[in-house]
C-alpha cells in the first residue's frame, strides 16, 4: 500500500501529527458481496487531543472545550466505511479529522457591531407599506 498522501493540514503551518494518530480497522456493514466478509475496510481514527504536542496551548484549550461533546477521555474518534477500500476509507477520516479540528481551533467571530437603519431607507420601507395597505384596502370594497 503507498503512504498517506498528508500532511493534513488544521490551520496555517500545524498540521495532523502522523506519529499522534491511532488507527483500528474492522469490517463495514453494510452490502459488498463475498468480499464484504473479509476485508476490514471501515476505519476508527483516534486522536488524543488531551495529550497532543502538536497544537497550541491556546488552540488545544479551545478545541477541548469546541469538542467537549465528542471527547471520550480527551481523545476524539472519528469513523469512515463510505468506501469499499480501507485506503480511500483512511484518507476520508484524516480528512474529516482534521477539518473537525480546524473548525474546532478557529478564532471566535468579532461581535456584531449594530449599526443604525439609515433615515431613508426607513421611510421608503413605511411609504411602501403604507401603499401595500392602500392597495389591499382597496380590494375590500363592495364593488367586487
Amino acid at each position: 500500500m503507498e503512504g498517506m498522501s498528508g500532511p493534513y493540514v488544521i490551520r496555517g503551518s500545524v498540521s495532523l501529527p502522523e506519529g499522534e494518530l491511532m488507527w483500528r480497522f474492522s469490517r463495514s456493514s453494510g452490502p459488498g458481496g463475498q468480499h464484504v466478509n473479509t476485508s476490514d475496510s471501515q476505519v476508527e481514527l483516534r486522536f488524543d487531543l488531551a495529550e497532543t504536542s502538536a497544537l497550541p496551548e491556546v488552540w488545544k484549550a479551545r478545541a477541548l472545550e469546541r469538542l467537549a461533546g465528542r471527547l471520550v477521555d480527551g481523545v476524539v474518534v472519528v469513523r469512515a466505511s463510505e468506501h469499499r477500500s480501507q485506503w480511500r476509507n483512511r484518507e476520508t477520516a484524516a480528512v474529516r479529522l482534521a477539518a473537525l479540528l480546524a473548525e474546532a481551533v478557529a478564532p471566535p467571530p468579532k461581535p456584531r457591531r449594530a449599526t443604525r437603519i439609515p433615515r431613508g431607507i426607513n421611510e421608503r420601507r413605511l411609504r411602501e407599506k403604507k401603499q401595500r395597505a392602500e392597495t389591499k384596502r382597496g380590494r375590500s370594497g363592495r364593488d367586487w
